[in-house]
């Protein structure tokens, strides 16, 4: 029980931490896919990315993401082609394992029955050094979607993220969570990094985070804007979409139109009405946002 909105919130996002023992096990399956691809593809390194990376995480809701470095010689200049036949070794590596996907820019293998252990593979290889006002940080050639590669620098992002974080006394990562929750338990396919990217934007032109405030006033640019795609801030990957297709765009939009509603409703009563702003809040986080 939540005496306050604050505390509310609070206690939700201490909810929405990843468990280290999640987080443990899933770390626990990278050795032997690395295995898998040093063998067949010569790769040389894995390292972790996406939320966890990030620390934007959501308890058993978010995937292990890594990227997977091979020499660029190692990699078929067709990246469809690419993702197919990694995945296609990875199966025969694992081939008690159902349902390992290509799921573009990745190979999806699903390890157990939380999304923690959902490990999401991207192929990619080295191309160079970006110039950020954060720092200098590799970036790498990683799958587009559409048979081509693109540009991606996750470190670059990650030092972005953390700068902002800090400016705002470590109240961005807890609102990406809060938004990424709604998605997670919407069940919205809106891309999670285009949340992260959105969210971040968004709060380069803030001054202090206060969530219930913050997320009513995100939701309203989603919901005004008809969810925009976005430019990367940091001038690497190019222009990010919110969704990957039309379907998933006009399934997604209908949702931001439906709780962002529900979050004006919170946000105009939050200094009148607690008890009908935290019933808002619940039904915003599909029953699960704390009781009052």
């Amino acid at each position: 029980m939540a005496k306050t909105l604050e505390q509310g919130f609070d206690t939700f996002i201490s909810w929405l931490e990843p468990l280290t023992s999640e987080h443990q096990k899933a770390i626990s399956h990278k050795a032997s896919v690395q295995r898998c691809l040093e063998n067949k593809h010569n790769c040389t390194r894995m390292f972790e990315t996406g939320s966890f990376g990030a620390g934007t995480g959501v308890r058993h809701k978010s995937d292990t993401d890594y990227f997977a470095v091979f020499p660029a010689a190692n990699l078929w200049e067709n990246s469809v082609y690419t993702l197919r036949q990694i995945k296609e070794s990875l199966q025969e590596t694992f081939p008690r394992t159902d349902g390992i996907v290509v799921n573009s820019p990745a190979v999806r293998i699903p390890f157990g029955n939380y999304a923690s252990e959902m490990l999401e593979i991207t192929p990619c290889c080295t191309n160079g050094t970006v110039n950020t006002a954060h720092g200098n940080f590799y970036k790498y050639h990683i799958p587009d979607g559409l048979g081509g590669w693109h540009d991606s620098s996750p470190s670059a992002f990650n030092a972005y993220v953390k700068h902002h974080d800090k400016r705002l006394g470590g109240k961005l990562k807890p609102l990406i969570q809060l938004v990424k929750a709604w998605k997670y338990y919407n069940n919205t396919p809106i891309s999670s990094f285009y949340l992260e990217v959105r969210v971040t934007k968004y709060a380069e032109g803030e001054s202090s985070i206060i969530y219930d405030i913050d997320l009513y006033r995100f939701f309203k640019y989603l919901n005004d804007n008809e969810l925009p795609s976005i430019n990367d801030p940091l001038g690497i990957s190019g222009r990010i979409a919110a969704c990957s297709t039309d379907d998933k765009y006009n399934t997604s939009l209908t949702k931001v139109k439906a709780d962002f509603k529900r979050a004006e409703e919170a946000y105009n009563v939050r200094d009148s009405n607690l008890d009908k702003c935290f019933e808002r809040w619940n039904i915003f986080f599909n029953s699960e946002f704390p009781n009052r």
